[in-house]
């Protein structure tokens, strides 16, 4: 698979550490490619472990004022987002160099592969990757996997941030992203459609952009519990439907199976075009997980596995990092889960997961960005006011903020006063400052609560965790 316009010259990432532009960095090394790079989180000091990791791999990194930036023979990869005043893009464009954004270098790497899986929808399509790129691996395909969170099957102490591999099967397996219209450069060979909900753009934009998605695989992967993805399902060329209550899904449960404690569930899938039934294990809590695990094992077997190798491999799919990681329990009883939770849909299904057991939850929310609260500020507010009740407890402290123009005219104590306002609700608190916010929470935690870190685009939220278990010993 390696395609030699790719290695033959040196490239630069600007934001290497980022969690969409880190596998791609580690894809491309591992394909024999040159790879410096920059990032302003460790100009910052943030993370340094991940970057004294990366150049133990032999990047060479720079500081983000473009002294990296020395030849027109580097290829610069950056964001859309990144402005032109970024000095490797100043640099850059003194010297002529070509610039590719992450989506445009994954789609190449992605298109070039004989065989491919792309898995696309507003939520859950990191562990559906990651399920997918397990069950490869298990049947021997050795697939490359692209993803965007670290998957724990492959992360060792010598690999921490293990979210990538480089396979050298012919299979690549990624999650693909809507959020910036990238979501169209892509030609898979089966595509999967988790769900469709707000999240970054409006639905009408989401409808086009998931249908063509569809239309353009070979099999389209649909799961009919959501309406809006089952609506779009006549798209695909060739069908496979999966679905936990949707009764005309191909691959779906037995009514009255399925077995959940905190940490895990178990079901009886059940393959309605035979009659066949396995039973699936997962070492991870939470129907959205069951319903990720009959996604990837219908995306498996659209590429060539049987449905029963497809399960059994998941009874050793040891999770992502961040997605309902659950930290440790301090001694008093409080147990801590670190959680990428940050759009309305990833709430509402850590918070329903976190509710199907006893306990009170401490919900303390970061949220990703002064933009993104303005677009769904108001529907996370709903979400957690309906899920949670008086005995629980919501916490927000201001957005992550790394620098740039952005308006923050519109910031959490919007969101806490939305939550306030609804009868019945949850308790709420706004403390501007993080640290101010571990202090508070390690002050009213009893035993037996749950305490949910929740959050995106900041790697110090797993520190911020791992500190207040701390705190809480």
């Amino acid at each position: 698979m390696t395609d030699t316009s790719l290695t033959s010259h040196p490239w630069f990432f600007c934001g290497i550490g980022g969690s969409g532009m880190l596998p791609l960095a580690l894809i491309l090394r591992g394909m024999g490619a040159q790879v410096a790079g920059s990032d302003r989180s460790r100009d910052q000091g943030r993370t340094p472990e991940k970057f004294a990791w990366l150049e133990g791999l032999g990047f060479t990194l720079h500081p983000q004022d473009g002294s990296g930036i020395t030849s027109a023979a580097q290829t610069l990869v950056a964001s859309a987002a990144v402005e032109d005043t970024v000095p490797e893009v100043v640099r850059a464009t003194e010297l002529g160099c070509a610039r590719m954004s992450r989506a445009e270098l994954l789609s190449r790497l992605f298109n070039a592969a004989p065989q491919s899986i792309a898995i696309g929808g507003t939520s859950g399509k990191s562990t559906v990757t990651g399920m997918i790129g397990w069950i490869m691996d298990r049947v021997g395909k050795r697939p490359t996997i692209m993803n965007g969170a670290v998957m724990k099957n492959y992360a060792t102490p010598d690999a921490p941030f293990a979210s990538a591999k480089v396979g050298a099967g012919g299979l690549f397996v990624s999650e693909v992203d809507e959020s910036d219209g990238s979501i169209a450069l892509y030609q898979p060979g089966v595509a999967v459609l988790n769900n469709v909900s707000l999240d970054h753009k409006s639905l009408e934009e989401l409808r086009a952009l998931f249908g063509d998605f569809l239309r353009r695989a070979d099999v389209g992967v649909v799961n009919l519990d959501d309406a809006e993805a089952a609506a779009l399902a006549p798209r695909a060329l060739e069908l496979v439907t999966f679905g936990i209550t949707a009764k005309k899904a191909m691959i779906g449960i037995v009514p009255k199976s399925i077995v959940e404690t905190p940490t895990s569930i178990a079901a009886t899938l059940i393959d309605r075009r035979h009659g066949a039934t396995h039973a699936l294990h997962l070492n991870q809590p939470g129907r959205h997980n069951l319903s990720n695990a009959l996604a990837a094992v219908a995306a498996a077997e659209a590429a060539g596995v049987s449905l029963g190798d497809a399960v059994a491999a998941l009874d050793s799919f040891a999770g992502l990092a961040r997605r309902f990681d659950i930290v440790g329990t301090s001694a008093g009883g409080i147990t801590v889960i670190d959680d990428f939770g940050h759009n309305p849909d990833k709430v509402a299904a850590t918070l329903k997961t976190l509710k199907s057991h006893e306990g009170r939850v401490i919900a303390f929310f970061q949220p990703h960005g002064y933009g993104p609260l303005r677009q769904m500020g108001a529907e996370l507010a709903q979400t957690f006011a309906k899920l949670l009740g008086p005995e629980d407890v919501v916490m927000l402290c201001d957005p992550v903020y790394f620098g740039g123009t952005v308006d923050r005219s519109e910031g959490s104590e919007r969101i806490i006063n939305l939550i306030a306002a609804k009868r019945k609700g949850p308790q709420t608190h706004y403390i501007p400052a993080r640290a101010d916010c571990a202090a508070a929470i390690a002050a009213m935690a009893q035993p037996g609560d749950r305490i949910a870190v929740m959050g995106a685009r900041d790697d110090t939220l797993s520190l911020f965790a791992r500190d207040l278990l701390a705190a809480l010993a």
